[in-house]
């Protein structure tokens, strides 16, 4: 690897970490929603039509789902939680900070590989697909493989393929999957791991190959009130499986669980 390539590199990543999604702090009026990375664009235009619909604000926090975990654990006034993953909403279950009477699998999505958009799309990804050939001297742009929902289904899809080993040191790892579709965006990173919907709301990269679903666990967003919610948190989480909200989140490549 050249070194005028890592420090372009690394300048790039510095600039994409300086700005990348982060927990924000809210007032206590209204409804603060704690939701992963992935979910921002759809949740930015469904939280504005509901503020208008209903005269209630709603502020929404995000960033990797461990982190907001975490954060609700030590105490975050957060009302709604938004998980990429079951396994941390059931971690808060167990700690009794949700209530679970509330808690629904919201969402679904699909697990990409994305490059620059003149890259050539392959379609489903197959085991003699040389991944670490594509990337050269290059990195793949994941989400935290060990902590993040996104990072965690790519690196098991990987896995699956047989050629987690054969890259794993050229993967660079990024705070949330955001983070790491700004990589490759920036042309940081040649090739990267994210949701479908994420791809669908970049429009300097492309889809090159998509990942079979038998490759990683099933990717399901849970959704629950926290147990120390304000009054409006339950009518916004009923508000987020409506069939016009539904609608939004389908168009922006999310796709839908069985409830």
């Amino acid at each position: 690897m050249t070194l005028s390539f890592t420090r372009r590199f690394w300048m790039v990543a510095l600039v994409v970490v300086a700005t990348a999604l982060a927990p924000i702090r809210a007032g206590a009026e209204g409804v603060l929603v704690f939701a992963a990375a992935s979910l921002k664009t759809a949740l930015d235009e469904i939280a504005t039509g509901y503020e208008h619909q209903s005269g209630q604000k709603v502020t929404v926090s995000y960033a990797a789902t461990s982190i907001l975990a975490r954060q609700i654990q030590q105490g975050a006034p957060a009302d709604v939680f938004i998980s990429a993953n079951p396994d941390w909403m059931n971690v808060l279950e167990t700690d009794g900070l949700i209530r679970a009477d509330t808690r629904v699998d919201l969402l679904g999505n699909d697990l990409v590989l994305i490059g620059a958009v003149d890259r050539t799309e392959v379609g489903e990804i197959q085991p003699d697909y040389d991944l670490k050939a594509e990337l050269k001297d290059g990195y793949l742009a994941m989400a935290l493989v060990d902590a993040v929902p996104a990072g965690i289904y790519g690196k098991a899809a990987l896995q699956g393929l047989n050629q987690w080993e054969a890259v794993r040191r050229q993967v660079a790892q990024a705070d949330n999957v955001r983070a790491a579709l700004a990589l490759v965006a920036a042309g940081a990173a040649p090739l990267g791991i994210v949701y479908q919907s994420d791809a669908k709301v970049e429009k300097r990269v492309r889809v090159v190959a998509t990942f079979p679903t038998e490759l990683h666990p099933a990717i399901v967003y849970p959704a629950a009130v926290t147990t120390h919610a304000k009054e409006g948190a339950q009518t916004f989480l009923e508000h987020l499986q409506t069939d016009a909200v539904t609608a939004v989140f389908l168009e922006q490549g999310f796709t839908l669980p069985d409830r």
